[in-house]
């Protein structure tokens, strides 16, 4: 039986105040090559694995008359952008989603940590009902009150001192590079050519925009549409001497970093390494910009994942989770940064509008409870407990990581099949990394008794690897 090391993060990583067993490592002799897998029909990560077209018989299970009606419907109009997987979803509860055929799955997936407070929530639907019966859009040319109420509270439960919304992630971070530039511009109006450039990390992911994607570390995403925003420079996540020496005065606007990747595989920054790129901005004069679009709102049990390590940023973007499901994105900056920003010089016509805004209030009131953090961090370290109790002596399971509610479970083979085995047993997961992470991040409410039930069918499931396995 191989033994299993428990691994806490080192007292840098994160506040004396928070220092929580961040990291379960699992060390082993052997390694099984991956070469030779057979290649998965079906991505369960928007951003791991090369997309192919979804086919029902990459499921266990027979396909449905109505859903294979859907998923042909689907493949006739649409641009053929997503590998879904066979299955048509209908409705949700709690922590349960519901299928064409009445089957029920538990959803530790949340949409892609989006739905942190569950499917259904009572207190998000009646905002939404409340809000769509009283106004839906108005446009910025108006003020309207639940978006300056929705303002108002991330400045006050936040470093930031001003907030500009978006309409998705992606859209957050294309905001916060072009503040960057007119802030260097703002601040160095008599140079010529102030400061252009941007560093960000390996296994970083920004969004699929032109900006952002430039700033998204894996080239399978950026060479399709080159050429991207040039003047990004990438250096290895957690290497403190390279970002030393990258950095530049004059020539670096802003560093843009995740401090928990999620996409990339879970990783975790350290608090040497935030400080670091704290430190080094401060001293070359360009800006500190933390993407929190997956990890930020709470999953980590810390409202800002960036609390956890002591060190503040000059723009936070934000976006998943915080409208429950509406399409939300946010960039919070200091008042040093905005003051650079002028009328006209970014905008849009949806973001901020009153009923994203209002259902927005509805997860934002019940998410920032300490209560609520709290039981985050305790359900944290109980579903790692559980998966290490119940993974643990599998020859496959490398390293399970992460903090609070965002879990990555580290295998030495693709994950696909048993994402895929995990489907036909009603428990939805998904991947990450270069498709050999299994990504767990459910809705925050979930309960002990349904961290149990994924545990078990993951231990169930883990078999199905060993067939993936070349003689």
């Amino acid at each position: 039986m191989n033994s299993l090391q428990l691994q806490s993060f080192q007292a840098s990583s994160i506040s004396s105040a928070t220092d929580l067993p961040g990291l379960f490592r699992l060390q082993r002799a052997r390694r099984v090559s991956s070469a030779g897998l057979r290649i998965p029909r079906v991505s369960s990560c928007l951003a791991s694995e090369t997309k192919k077209k979804a086919d029902p018989s990459s499921s266990g299970k027979p396909v449905s008359k109505e859903t294979k009606e859907v998923m042909e419907t689907e493949g006739s109009v649409f641009v053929r952008t997503y590998a879904r997987a066979p299955l048509v979803l209908k409705s949700g509860r709690g922590c349960k989603l519901y299928d064409v055929d009445g089957r029920e799955y538990l959803d530790m997936t949340a949409g892609i940590a989006v739905n942190s407070l569950g499917h259904g929530d009572p207190d998000w639907v009646k905002a939404v009902v409340e809000q769509a019966n009283t106004l839906t859009h108005v446009s910025n040319v108006f003020y309207s009150v639940p978006q300056v109420t929705l303002g108002k509270c991330l400045v006050e439960c936040s470093f930031a001192d001003r907030v500009f919304f978006s309409n998705s992630g992606t859209e957050a971070n294309e905001a916060a590079i072009k503040f960057a530039r007119k802030f260097q511009r703002y601040l160095h109006a008599d140079e010529k050519h102030p400061a252009t450039e941007f560093i960000a990390f390996t296994n970083s992911f920004h969004g699929r925009t032109m900006g952002a994607l430039a700033l998204t570390s894996k080239e399978q995403y950026r060479l399709p549409f080159e050429p991207v925003m040039p003047g990004v420079t990438f250096i290895e996540y957690g290497n403190i001497e390279e970002f030393k020496k990258t950095i530049k005065s004059g020539k670096t606007a802003a560093v843009f970093v995740e401090p928990i990747q999620g996409e990339g595989g879970i990783y975790s920054a350290t608090k040497d390494f935030l400080q670091t790129l704290r430190t080094g901005c401060d001293d070359a004069g360009a800006l500190l910009v933390f993407d929190e679009i997956q990890c930020g709102l709470g999953r980590t049990g810390h409202l800002w994942a960036h609390e956890a390590f002591g060190v503040t940023p000059d723009i936070m973007t934000l976006a998943k989770p915080l409208a429950g499901g509406l399409p939300i994105g946010a960039v919070l900056t200091t008042e040093r940064v905005a003051a650079a920003i002028s009328s006209g010089d970014h905008g849009s016509t949806f973001a901020g509008a009153p009923l994203v805004c209002h259902a927005a209030l509805a997860v934002l009131d019940k998410i920032r409870e300490p209560s609520f953090l709290a039981g985050v961090t305790k359900k944290g370290l109980y579903l790692k407990e559980l998966l290490i109790q119940k993974l643990g002596d599998s020859q496959h399971v490398k390293e399970v990581r992460g903090l609070g509610l965002i879990v990555g479970i580290e295998l030495d083979v693709q994950a696909s099949p048993l994402v895929d085995a995990c489907r036909d047993a009603g428990l939805l997961v998904l991947t990450a990394g270069k498709g050999n992470v299994i990504r767990l991040v459910p809705p925050l409410i979930i309960s002990e008794k349904e961290l149990e039930q994924a545990a078990e069918v993951l231990r169930e499931c883990l078999p199905v690897l060993d067939a993936n396995i070349p003689n």
